[in-house]
């Protein structure tokens, strides 16, 4: 199914709307000169390592114990993505490291 020239500036067009929304609105809700409400700033220190912490369950929820690999290649991966974070506190370096070991144990190790 394809879709018309008019249903394609239309997506488009929410698309747009949809990004630009996302970006005005918390300077319209929020001012400058106001202060910001405090359940905003409990949000805003808690939602990262919330944000984090699934991620990590997400990433882990599937690994399969009783495998060949028994999980090993994660647990690498996580602990070296710890490790570095704890060393170096470059979450970049931590994430593409963590990543590249993953990969490369997955493919040529396990």
């Amino acid at each position: 199914m394809t879709m018309t020239l008019l249903e394609r500036c239309i997506t488009i067009a929410m698309v747009v709307l949809g990004t630009m929304m996302t970006r005005f609105i918390p300077f319209l809700l929020f001012p400058s000169g106001r202060p910001v409400p405090p359940y905003v700033q409990y949000l805003g220190k808690v939602l990262p390592a919330a944000a984090l912490g699934l991620l990590v369950i997400y990433s882990l929820k599937d690994v399969d114990l009783l495998s060949d690999s028994h999980g090993m290649p994660e647990l690498i991966s996580v602990t070296l993505v710890a490790g570095l974070h704890i060393w170096r506190r470059n979450m970049l370096l931590s994430i593409a490291a963590g990543t590249i070991a993953y990969m490369l144990l997955v493919q040529l190790v396990f």
